[in-house]
């Protein structure tokens, strides 16, 4: 029973952790706070929903065909509505407040198309829903998928932003932007390019969340929410930190669910926040700022 539970709170944690890798990209990097953020993950899963329903595509394939053109759509609006806001912030104080009041409009423009084409009714499909035993535990075969492709791709991730050149230049205008104009790094591009990649995680993780969870047109604040509280709790603009308050997140949530409340799990969700915050304001493994 216990392990059964750890394995699933770990798979809700790993999905957590994907969502907000995303989020840690766009404002770590861009100093974007999306607050549109979950509307691309459920326009994603969608997307999915409509392939496998519609035309009968696997969401495996989903998931090679939608997050490239999440990330050109995410590109795009990088240019063409948060770009001015960057080049008319003083600080990036500012661009933050300018990006939060940007997105939150964009936030009820995206809602409102998903709502005028699928309506507020809840969604689903049955994909790979088939129980599978692992060390006495059961556990559905779409579930345990979702976990491995999610770890595979922050473990890409991770891999494109420490071992290639380009990751570096991203990480330098993340740590300081200003030091990395002057090493020649053009801080716009890297910029944009984060922007558009968070675009793409969050629209592979709406994918991958289509194949277990049930959807509607709503529910995106609810993955925004809980991808601000991941991000600050892991430290902003940091990766590792993420997947461990991520997972940390999960756990939490199914432990209490199965062994206390069900009804209390948001009530976890935000005292473990909190306790974050009053002990490691800068997150559990964010840099204190001097």
């Amino acid at each position: 029973m216990l392990f059964e539970v750890t394995l699933s709170g770990v798979t809700l944690g790993g999905m957590y952790a994907l969502v907000a890798m995303g989020l840690t990209l766009q404002y770590g990097v861009a100093r974007i706070m999306n607050l549109s953020y979950g509307e691309l993950l459920i326009a994603a899963a969608f997307a999915a929903l409509s392939f496998y329903t519609g035309v009968a595509i696997s969401p495996l394939i989903g998931l090679i065909v939608v997050p490239p053109l999440a990330f050109a759509l995410s590109f795009a609006i990088y240019l063409i509505l948060l770009q001015p806001l960057v080049r008319r912030a003083r600080t990036r104080d500012a661009l933050e407040v300018d990006s939060i009041l940007a997105t939150f409009g964009l936030l009820f423009v995206i809602q409102g198309v998903m709502l005028a084409i699928f309506g507020g009714a809840y969604y689903s499909y049955s994909f790979l829903a088939v129980p599978l035993q692992i060390a006495g535990a059961t556990v559905a075969a779409n579930r345990l998928l979702a976990l491995v492709l999610a770890v595979v791709i922050g473990v890409g991730l991770y891999l494109g932003l420490t071992r290639t050149r380009i990751g570096t230049a991203v990480r330098a205008v993340a740590v300081d932007p200003v030091a990395a104009e002057l090493v020649a790094i053009d801080v716009r591009t890297a910029s944009a390019l984060a922007f558009a990649l968070g675009g793409a995680l969050v629209a592979a993780s709406g994918v991958l969340v289509s194949m277990f969870l049930t959807f509607n047109a709503n529910l995106g604040v609810v993955f925004t929410l809980k991808a601000l509280v991941v991000v600050i709790m892991g430290g902003v603009g940091n990766l590792l930190g993420a997947l461990v308050a991520g997972l940390l997140l999960g756990l939490v949530e199914n432990y209490v669910a199965v062994f206390v409340d069900p009804g209390l799990t948001l009530a976890a969700t935000y005292a473990i926040f909190l306790i974050v915050l009053l002990v490691r304001p800068q997150g559990i493994l964010g840099r204190a700022s001097r």
